[in-house]
């Protein structure tokens, strides 16, 4: 517990690597290695940190501070965020991106967007014919670390930099209508997160000073670190910028919000959050990996609360799990999580998004975990994930039938993300042709929202082809050699063990259980020839004049006036379910121990014992910033 008046010191990296009890593990899955590209680790000798200001989101302390087995003192205010260390290297005024297939080959990107979103946002009207929405605002691009050197941070301005002007380049953003974005509310953002950290994470400095350092008490973080590159963290990997990094997440939020609104009323068709920082990894009072606010969680509890929409389904194909998403929604029936994710038995970030993971109370069955293990031999490709949607994904989504589709779109299993930030090899055409599938579902209401991603080329080509997918442009097609390949023996192993634990909530899963082994091609190949077979076997001929006609309805008994028929219609009595057996309401979808379902729907009860029990529920152990490594 906190004290009054006490301060909370900001810990160096270093500090953090003598003390086991503060070493976490960041987003690449490892300590910070020279070897990986984006985190470079401190020299070789540790040289004396410059004194540092305490985060003045504590009163200050009579006298100086000093952390336990720490070096650094907490000195005079009005020296952390005055200006850059000095060993920072800045950018210049403007930034400069290279880019590949540019005609130029070196752009201002910056300029093209700011002309692009000016361009769009010209008229109040949406241009004729545009059913796609495109939410974006400059104010998210001044997240950043307060080094203002982005080789040390993936997650920086120039992924949404990248993107924008591709969408330009190709023309794709005047086929969309840009949205005028605006901030989430602290009411929208409490709905997901508590009190304590909508303030500290949600609020301007001038704000967060006067508030009751009381309520901070609770929450996980105890204090900021100090990065390698001089900057300040809440972790060692996602950066926190006292002026812009609140503004800024909370422009995403209210991105993604006023998008899925606007999608689920029917004034746009679809649409595509360009946003950031991220959110997925978000959690009730915990910021990590990359995230502060989970904006997808957000819209679909707002989505949920202000329009009643009781059947939300939120697909999640970044390569990291949705550790923040999972738990908000884990013991609610009316949203349908579905994650496709690496796993390697729990040795990837964030560690959780086990199969056996799969909602409580009244989210049983509502939380589904496609967990690749295996590493990286070989690594998943758009055979594996054609492979997921088509035996887990879509059967569970349809038999679900959501009233709006929203989709956490990271983008690092790409191909071009070396291994400690994704390491698969899915391709543009993969991630647009899953688009294409979900817009199959919920009549087309489909939000896509920028989660993780961070090679520019890569996330630049997966952006314009689900763009391309969204405003109904032809699709660049999947190699014929991942057409050809069948899923490798971890992916099956995978699907196998998904398939098995989620049959119980959803038998529709049963059903694809033959063709696992089979690659995309022939997996088409067969249900073109099953639904030629089945077209034929619903026509009868007559032999004599040779004319199909349907089969006659079965004969009705007239009952007699004053009679009722509900001795020849009897009403189904409800049973005892016994304790291993599964009880599963189709009718409005909810999942759980009771035969009779909440909302007035017909109740299916599982005779004992025709089906065995479901498998028992083991968490996986959620990690959060700050706990050792085992």
């Amino acid at each position: 517990m906190l004290q009054e008046g006490l301060k909370l010191p900001i810990v160096s990296e270093a500090d953090m690597r003598t003390l086991p009890a503060h070493v976490s593990m960041p987003l690449t899955g490892h300590l910070l290695s020279s070897t990986l590209p984006y985190h470079p680790t401190l020299p070789g000798e540790i040289q004396p940190l410059t004194p540092i200001e305490p985060h003045p989101l504590l009163p200050a302390a009579p006298g100086p501070s000093r952390v336990a087995g720490s070096t650094s003192f907490l000195p005079p205010p009005r020296t952390l965020f005055s200006s850059p260390p000095a060993h920072a290297r800045p950018l210049p005024p403007k930034a400069v991106l290279t880019r590949a297939n540019s005609k130029n080959q070196v752009e201002n990107v910056a300029e093209e967007t700011e002309a692009a979103v000016a361009q769009a946002i010209a008229t109040d009207k949406t241009p004729e014919g545009a059913t796609t929405g495109l939410a974006y605002d400059n104010m998210m691009l001044k997240h950043q670390c307060v080094c203002n050197d982005n080789s040390h941070h993936p997650e920086h301005g120039g992924r949404l930099h990248s993107i924008m002007a591709r969408l330009q380049e190709t023309g794709l953003i005047h086929r969309c209508h840009y949205l005028r974005a605006r901030k989430a509310t602290l009411e929208e953002i409490q709905s997901c997160h508590s009190e304590a950290h909508t303030l500290l994470f949600g609020t301007n400095p001038l704000n967060r000073s006067r508030l009751d350092m009381s309520m901070f008490a609770d929450l996980p973080i105890k204090s900021f670190v100090r990065l390698h590159c001089g900057g300040i963290g809440v972790d060692l990997d996602t950066t926190w910028n006292e002026m812009h990094t609140s503004s800024a997440a909370r422009m995403a939020a209210g991105c993604v919000v006023d998008l899925a609104y606007k999608v689920a009323k029917g004034e746009l068709r679809n649409g595509f959050a360009l946003v950031r920082p991220p959110g997925h990894h978000a959690e009730h009072q915990q910021a990590m990996g990359f995230c502060f606010f989970n904006s997808i969680a957000i819209a679909a509890r707002q989505l949920h609360q202000k329009l009643n929409l009781k059947k939300i389904l939120i697909v999640d194909w970044d390569v990291h799990h949705g550790n923040g998403t999972q738990s908000m929604f884990y013991d609610d029936r009316h949203v349908l999580y579905i994650s496709m994710h690496r796993y390697d038995d729990g040795s990837f970030f964030p560690g959780t998004g086990a199969p056996t993971e799969v909602g409580e109370c009244d989210g049983y069955g509502f939380n589904v975990n496609i967990a690749f293990s295996g590493g990286l031999k070989p690594p998943m490709g758009d055979a594996e994930y054609l492979a997921a949607f088509q035996s887990v994904v879509m059967p569970i989504a349809r038999e679900f039938d959501p009233d709006i589709v929203l989709v956490s779109a990271g983008f690092d299993a790409a191909d071009g993300h070396p291994s400690p930030l994704g390491g698969y090899k899915v391709s543009a055409s993969c991630f647009a042709h899953m688009t294409k599938q979900l817009m199959t579902l919920a009549r087309g209401k489909v939000v896509l929202a920028l989660e993780g991603g961070y090679n520019l080329t890569s996330i630049s080509d997966a952006s314009e082809a689900c763009v391309r997918a969204l405003t109904g442009e032809e699709l660049p097609p999947i190699s014929e050699h991942e057409l050809a390949r069948p899923p490798c023996q971890s992916a099956l192993e995978t699907l196998q063990n998904v398939i098995a634990v989620q049959s119980g909530p959803w038998p529709v899963v049963r059903r694809q259980s033959g063709l696992l082994g089979l690659s995309q091609a022939e997996v088409q190949g067969r249900e073109e020839e099953q639904e030629t077979v089945s077209a034929m076997a619903s026509l009868r001929v007559d032999p004599q004049n040779h004319q199909s006609r349907s089969p006659e309805p079965p004969p009705q008994t007239t009952a007699a006036p004053g009679t009722s028929n509900d001795e020849e219609e009897p009403m189904e009595e409800d049973s005892e379910v016994g304790t291993g057996d599964i009880c599963a309401v189709r009718d409005n979808y909810s999942v759980g121990s009771s035969g009779r379902s909440r909302e007035g729907g017909r109740a299916w009860v599982c005779p004992a014992p025709s089906r065995p029990a479901p498998p028992k529920l083991v968490p996986a152990p959620a990690w959060r910033a700050g706990d050792p490594l085992s």
